[in-house]
């Protein structure tokens, strides 16, 4: 009978291991499908001549991104890599590597936030070796630090609040960091050609709201695997998760359409905004902090993206800062407010720890972003020529238009 029961003790961990696995590959997979909505929401944002270069920076910066994060910044996050045999690597069912595809594409979403940001005047290849070593070294030394306890900064957090820095899916780790990396790269791009004209800011239409939305509804649907699936495994499923990653979505909805206006660019960002700020304390909201946590998100974008559109030396064009970085921080200070008992959430965080965890990732990718950049545009250049970019990136960079035969 003992062996009996051995040989169906090891079929269950063998069935647990192979669920697990497979459930963080759908995870992986929806987080990659994301990346299509960054390309769609940046083609339909940008003007028409800039809609090819949109496309491809998206995708060739996510081959570079893991090539980069899997010599590298996985090695400067979890200290372990996959410079070993391919048994090795399988064991678990290869759990670690369906692990590494799905934070990879974490990682990812930064050049891809920050594409957004510098578009129709970023120089394509400087900027490339920027998203490397963003995604090489500064990205994995703060997501190191939060997801896994490097150098000891979670642990000193507790001992001083009582709480670690809760982050649950990446309103800081991710999203705060490539959006306060992307303001240092719009500051140092500086505005695009024509924006300015006699002291005055002139607005530039989206190409396609079509476009925009779709790229918009791919990246609402892709969050939920975004969220949910930051579990990591079977067992650690949260149905909290889900409704409180929607009512936020719904809620920045509701926000960016009244504050907004009606404005449809608005509309289809609100739900971004919403979900950036819920992905830190999705875990441990009430639905109604999460639904405020939204509708505060939605409004600081439509607000911040309006002010940004007015300053002369902040051309953002996605309101990258405003939808990442700003809603992001948000997020990070939110899960210490209403995740705690006091507002129906499950406790063990603070309010104290989600401020000192934020303000150091927003530091970290400040420093960063000003040491990356500033040592590329002193050397190589990262923005395109005049002529470049009167003519459009579409065919200064790929000799190509989006319609090539109009």
């Amino acid at each position: 009978m003992e062996p009996t029961l051995t040989g169906l003790a090891e079929r269950i961990d063998l069935i647990v291991a192979g669920t697990d696995t497979f459930f963080l590959l759908l995870g992986a997979i929806l987080v990659l499908f994301m990346h299509a909505g960054f390309a769609f929401l940046e083609v339909g944002t940008v003007r028409h001549k800039n809609q090819v270069n949109a496309l491809v920076k998206i995708l060739t910066d996510f081959g570079a991104s893991t090539l980069a994060y899997f010599f590298v910044g996985y090695q400067v996050a979890y200290a372990t890599g996959f410079l070993v045999s391919a048994d090795q690597m399988m064991a678990g069912n290869g759990f670690a590597l369906v692990k590494f595809f799905f934070l990879v594409t974490f990682a990812a979403a930064i050049p891809a936030i920050i594409s957004g940001g510098i578009a129709e005047r970023g120089n394509f290849w400087p900027m490339m070796l920027a998203n490397v070593s963003i995604v090489a070294l500064i990205y994995p030394l703060f997501e190191g630090m939060i997801w896994n306890g490097n150098f000891g900064f979670q642990h000193w957090i507790e001992s001083v609040t009582g709480s670690a820095f809760h982050d649950f899916a990446g309103s800081v780790v991710v999203h705060g960091m490539g959006g306060w990396l992307a303001l240092v790269g719009i500051i140092f791009l500086g505005s695009r050609a024509g924006r300015v004209r006699n002291g005055t800011v002139i607005s530039f239409a989206p190409s396609s709201i079509p476009f925009l939305a779709l790229g918009a509804w791919i990246l609402t649907v892709g969050w939920f695997g975004f969220n949910v699936m930051s579990a990591q495994a079977v067992e650690g499923i949260s149905g909290l998760v889900a409704v409180n990653s929607l009512m936020a979505m719904v809620g920045g909805t509701l926000a960016a359409l009244i504050v907004g206006k009606n404005d449809p660019g608005f509309i289809h960002n609100g739900p971004l905004a919403g979900l950036v700020a819920v992905c830190a304390g999705s875990d441990v909201f009430h639905p109604l902090g999460a639904l405020a946590t939204g509708l505060v998100a939605g409004g600081i974008f439509v607000w911040l993206f309006v002010w940004c559109s007015n300053q002369k030396n902040i051309d953002d064009v996605l309101g990258v800062w405003a939808l990442h970085g700003v809603c992001g921080a948000w997020g990070g200070l939110a899960c210490g407010i209403f995740g705690t008992d006091a507002f129906g959430g499950l406790g063990g965080v603070s309010f104290m720890a989600q401020l000192i965890g934020t303000i150091t990732g927003v530091s970290i990718a400040v420093f960063g972003g000003l040491t990356v950049y500033g040592l590329i545009s002193h050397t190589l250049g990262i923005r395109l020529s005049e002529e470049e970019e009167f003519d459009g990136a579409d065919l200064s960079i790929h000799r190509i238009k989006a319609n090539p035969e109009s």
